[in-house]
């Protein structure tokens, strides 16, 4: 395993400063008050899946990962903090020999989850446990969110490529961490050279219709682009005339086009007659790549044309109208003082509404039907039911402040194919409905 496979992550900068300031006023009151010591446990989880969707992807763990390992306060960091009067100077000489001693567990990046899922548990003394939850949620809100509406395009693509391309249509890095997200989620390349730089995820990109525009006429531009990278290059048909376009196309590079690109009309109707005039030319290999404000509808609405790649932006990036997992951090379980072997006691907030919690350390297993189709997703506290010990979700992934496992990218993506085809086939229905699984708590 090369360090490719895992990701680059030389030069990554300090994360401390990615939170909200009130996860160090915490911090300073509890050492005030000789409480934040205490053996604490933190549990991330979403009290609901974003509205109609059936199942929700679990990702950004490695990014979690990496955030931890990063965590850590230099001399200009706290100054600002110093100078500012964010903290006292007692805080802040706490803060300066931080790093997280703790244990991580969590579900598998790539998993599926549902509400209540206990997506990632952290332990630890309370103050360095606190100042982990800022980061650990946006990351994960982010990129689950990313990873959900891929999975979605993905089951709606029926096996076709997906091609992320919204780096256009959000933040520089969160475009980064979008792309590795959705191909998680099942998408198959990036035209994102950074994500691609990063996470080694496979990057393509020819054209676009300015080169067009750039030559006297639409042939010359053609000529230019074959010339440069060759006949199974891609070329963008709908500058003006398609009909024409395709007959340049092949006229130039003849049947071993690699593939022509859509981005405007009514793509199902163009589709079809763009199918047919490249049979007719010759270019039965020739591929249609369609672009063009998709999301996981409009792929399906496709899944007659004869279309052999989709091209999907905005609609990704943004989580096809859900841009978060609304998911919480709260603090499920803590010991009396910070004597060692003091025993955890659950804690839960008990205010009125949907904001309530359930207290105490808990596991997660997947119940299957006879036929190892998962059936509901089990929550509980304490001792695991025998029949239910082999199906635990939950994974180490910290172990004393050290990572113990990272994965290939690959590994991840691989996960989400297995998690997905093991729910009910409902699952894949695009339309809306309650969670694929109910939550139990024993």
């Amino acid at each position: 395993m090369n360090s490719a496979d895992l990701g680059r992550r030389v030069g990554v900068p300090s994360t401390a400063l990615f939170t909200d300031q009130y996860e160090l006023t915490m911090v300073q009151a509890a050492l005030k008050a000789g409480t934040a010591d205490r053996r604490s446990v933190f549990e991330a989880f979403t009290r609901r899946l974003p509205e109609g969707r059936r199942y929700g992807v679990v990702a950004g763990t490695g990014r979690v990962l990496d955030a931890v390992e990063n965590f850590h306060f230099d001399d200009e960091m706290l100054a600002f903090l110093r100078d500012q009067r964010v903290v006292d100077t007692a805080t802040v000489d706490w803060l300066a020999d931080y790093r997280f001693r703790g244990d991580i567990w969590g579900y598998p990046e790539g998993e599926v989850y549902f509400p209540g899922s206990p997506l990632l548990r952290v332990e630890g003394t309370f103050a360095e446990c606190v100042l982990l939850e800022t980061v650990i949620l946006s990351i994960l809100n982010h990129d689950s969110a990313i990873a959900a509406a891929a999975s979605r395009m993905s089951s709606a693509a029926s096996g076709r490529n997906l091609i992320e391309m919204g780096a256009r249509r959000t933040h520089e890095l969160s475009a980064v961490a979008a792309s590795r997200a959705a191909y998680i989620g099942g998408f198959h390349t990036t035209s994102d050279l950074a994500a691609g730089f990063r996470y080694n995820i496979p990057t393509v990109g020819t054209s676009a219709h300015a080169f067009t525009l750039l030559h006297d006429s639409e042939r010359d531009a053609f000529r230019a682009q074959v010339d440069s990278l060759g006949r199974d290059t891609t070329l963008l048909v709908d500058t003006y005339d398609v009909a024409e376009a395709v007959r340049t196309a092949v006229e130039i590079a003849g049947p071993e086009l690699g593939a022509v690109r859509i981005d405007s009309g009514d793509l199902l109707l163009v589709a079809h007659r763009v199918r047919q005039q490249l049979d007719e030319l010759g270019a039965t290999e020739t591929k249609i790549v369609v672009t063009s404000d998709l999301d996981e509808y409009a792929i399906a609405s496709l899944a007659a044309a004869p279309v052999d790649a989709y091209g999907v932006g905005t609609q990704l990036v943004t989580g096809s109208g859900h841009p978060t997992c609304s998911m919480v951090y709260k603090l499920v379980a803590r010991a009396e003082s910070a004597d060692p072997g003091e025993p955890l006691l659950p804690v839960a907030k008990k205010s009125l509404g949907a904001k309530t919690s359930r207290g105490g350390r808990k596991w997660a297993a997947r119940r299957t039907d006879a036929y190892g189709v998962a059936e509901a997703e089990v929550i509980g506290t304490g001792e695991v039911p025998a029949d239910l010990v082999d199906r635990q979700l939950q994974t180490e992934l910290v172990r004393g402040g050290e990572v113990v496992a990272r994965e290939p990218l690959e590994a991840a993506r691989d996960r989400h194919v297995t998690a997905r085809a093991g729910l009910p086939m409902s699952a894949m229905q695009l339309s809306r409905g309650e969670p694929v699984l109910p939550t139990e708590y024993v």
